[in-house]
């Protein structure tokens, strides 16, 4: 029985730099604790700290256990008999249990979403369910008191919602820092596989037969959008889309939280260009035209069959294709998304924003991307959400909703309501296109850089070179799908696994020679982008359009001693990508043997699960070679450095800190954010280097 139909709780009862390897990994995750990655389950007793709280490995076992078979009863006996006892209202919290009242409330009076039901964040009252455990959780100032308000509401709430704050709250709760959260893909996988690939895992529960299921791609040939399926459906990418989300929420709010979130709004506007300028060069690759922009008063020329379906709820709805925009009920109308579009846009051209009390918010400056990006997602950072609407989460519904605007057949949210499957429809980078647009528009605003700005004085960049031929092939990836069946305690599990074909690419070496001639050691950040050199008509980009569309590489902090310095930077270190997080299993595998021994649990490589995959670094390219310009910049390190010590971890996660800073002064993309009216003063400062490369696919045989 849900939480919304259980009876009433009872509450008492109830410098050749080499930087390969970990130790410059290690040294970041100390200065820089992103947290989010993966997770385990096995069955031990509360081990302590020194502090007298659980130590990270039992933590970590908790949260394995708390998330493992989700829509059944939990595993673990010590966390069973916590959520028939333990008592919400008598934890410990720095709210004085406000959160935990307000949710018991809720549970009591019978208000929650049931069990079994679809949940979406883009449905305010799901996420309003979902936030009020967050709270609870995040409000939690011992581990006794998270671990058991985790194991009291899983048994009672909605498993969706149950999700999204358990991830939420071990992202953001200083209690967790050093916890990582299993693989989405293996926790919820319905969201992540075909299916007919979840209806075959069924059938091989039922028969207790071990299986491995290939999944293939949705299309057919007939579609050219499914030439790039391989990109909008890798799991990797979805589950980098939906940890971004939950590390820079919209929904955050710093008067209930411990810090705020710097440039959260111009991270918003880089992560999405990056993923837009990425899937354009995946199109490059397969002969495709960059993606178009879509627009409100015209038709979605693309259809979608998502060919996923809810673990309850039914099938995501499809879109067929060349359809017009509809008015969606309960949500907005066309007309009321041209009028919020045409008042950003009125915004960027005056170079100020109104607030909401009348005030004057000027963007005509480095900060003004910052504050643009709060107001299109629109986060609680909006200065006028009343005004100013919210135009990309509004577009989210929008957009998922057109195969039934009306609400005629009752179909649950489309893909485009989930940040983990919203990737899956092509419509999704042409919403983005035309988002990466607008902020085109008041990029384009600005002063272009001086060369006065972009001179690092007595640096030059004297040459590139790539130690490998850079190239891309398609590998089969298994993940486990046995929380995707039901379960029961009287039948051992069997073995069953989606195998999926992914993008990768073998690893390479890029060697960097820089002159320092100042008679001092000097701190520096290097810089490193590419973007395809020509279009597919074989027209090479101009400078100014390419800078827009390039795609950041690589970016790191180095010290540069007198004389030639030879920077050798490995590709799975560029603090742009992450590793993969170890399978659900076996994190399960490693807590297990920790607690067992009593020995360290390392998982210091995959504590921050923000960034794309390592082998996601290059685009596929094409048989005979695929064209690219990369240019490398060094700035001034010193300058650039917003926290302290940022040369001893020697780099850094672009996406920021733990504590919300960003460490970086300059801007995302800097100093390729702005037009370049005149390439020569860019291209002219000693500091810069540019060096054409190929990138070659390798077809399977």
């Amino acid at each position: 029985m849900g939480g919304g139909a259980s009876a009433s709780i009872n509450s008492q009862h109830v410098i050749q730099q080499s930087l390969s390897g970990t130790t410059a990994t290690m040294k970041l995750l100390v200065l820089c604790a992103l947290v989010s990655a993966a997770a385990a389950w096995p069955n031990f007793s509360m081990a302590a700290d020194s502090s007298g709280g659980a130590s990270d490995t039992q933590k970590q076992h908790d949260v394995n256990s708390i998330l493992w078979k989700v829509y059944e009863e939990i595993r673990d006996p010590h966390l069973k008999q916590h959520s028939q006892t333990f008592d919400p209202l008598s934890g410990h919290y720095d709210d004085d249990g406000v959160s935990a009242k307000r949710l018991m409330k809720e549970l009591n009076d019978q208000r929650l979403l049931e069990q079994n039901h679809w949940f979406s964040l883009f449905n305010t009252r799901q996420r309003q369910e979902a936030l009020m455990l967050y709270d609870v959780l995040e409000h939690s100032t011992d581990w006794e008191t998270f671990a058991g308000n985790a194991a009291f509401f899983r048994a009672r709430m909605n498993e969706g919602e149950f999700v999204y704050a358990i991830y939420a709250a071990v992202i953001h709760s200083p209690l967790t820092q050093h916890v990582v959260l299993p693989p989405l893909y293996e926790v919820t996988p319905h969201l992540f596989t075909n299916s007919e690939v979840i209806q075959e895992a069924y059938k091989a529960k039922m028969t207790q037969t071990a299986a491995k299921i290939r999944s293939h791609f949705t299309g057919s040939k007939s579609n050219p959008e499914q030439r790039v399926a391989y990109f909008g459906e890798d799991i990797g990418m979805n589950t980098h889309h939906v940890t971004w989300h939950l590390e820079f929420p919209f929904w955050w709010d710093d008067s209930h939280e411990s810090h705020h979130i710097s440039r959260k709004g111009e991270s918003f506007f880089w992560v999405h260009h990056q993923l837009t300028v990425r899937f354009d060069a995946e199109r490059l690759s397969n002969y495709l035209d960059p993606v178009d922009e879509l627009h409100w008063d015209d038709m979605i020329h693309e259809g979608f069959a998502p060919h996923t379906m809810y673990k309850y709820g039914g099938y995501f709805p499809s879109r067929p294709d060349n359809v017009h925009f509809e008015d969606v009920d309960g949500v907005a109308r066309v007309r009321d998304m041209l009028i919020l579009e045409s008042r950003i846009r009125d915004a960027i051209a005056h170079g100020y924003f109104t607030g909401r009390d009348g005030s004057v918010i000027s963007i005509r400056d480095a900060h003004g991307i910052d504050i643009l990006g709060d107001v299109i997602e629109s986060s609680t950072y909006s200065p006028n959400p009343e005004y100013y609407g919210s135009l990309h989460n509004t577009a989210h519904i929008m957009l998922g909703r057109q195969g039934d605007p009306h609400g005629k057949f009752a179909l649950p949210p489309g893909v485009l309501e989930h940040f983990e499957t919203a990737t899956r429809d092509p419509a999704f980078f042409r919403l983005h296109k035309y988002m990466d647009n607008i902020f085109r528009e008041h990029k384009d605003s600005l002063t272009p850089y001086t060369k006065e700005e972009l001179e690092f004085p007595g640096i030059s960049v004297d040459s590139i070179t790539i130690s490998n031929r850079l190239e891309t092939h398609f590998e089969d990836f298994e993940y486990s799908l046995i929380n995707a069946v039901d379960d029961t305690t009287e039948i051992e599990d069997v073995p069953i696994k989606a195998i999926v074909s992914r993008l990768t690419h073998n690893d390479f070496k890029v060697d960097v020679g820089i002159t320092n001639n100042n008679d001092h050691e000097v701190m520096a950040t290097v810089r490193v982008f590419a973007w395809p050199k020509y279009d597919n008509n074989h027209v090479e980009f101009p400078f100014n359009e390419g800078r827009w569309n390039a795609i950041e590489l690589a970016k790191f902090w180095t010290k540069l001693g007198r004389g030639s310095n030879t920077i050798t930077r490995d590709s799975t270190h560029t603090g742009v990508t992450v590793p993969d997080v170890p399978s659900f299993q076996t994190l399960i595998d490693m807590t297990d043997e920790a607690l067992g021994s009593g020995s360290a649990l390392h998982l210091e490589d995959y504590e921050s699960g923000l960034g794309l995959p390592n082998r996601f670094l290059l685009p596929k390219g094409k048989t005979e070679g695929m064209d690219f310009h990369v240019v490398v910049f060094v700035s001034d390190g010193a300058k650039d450095a917003a926290v302290d010590g940022l040369h001893e971890s020697t780099t850094f996660n672009h996406y920021g800190c733990h504590d919300g800073t960003y460490p970086d002064n300059q801007p995302h993309g800097y100093p390729l954010d702005r037009r370049v009216d005149d390439e020569r003063i860019i291209t002219g400062v000693s500091n810069f280097k540019a060096v054409d490369v190929k990138v070659y696919h390798v077809e399977e045989n």
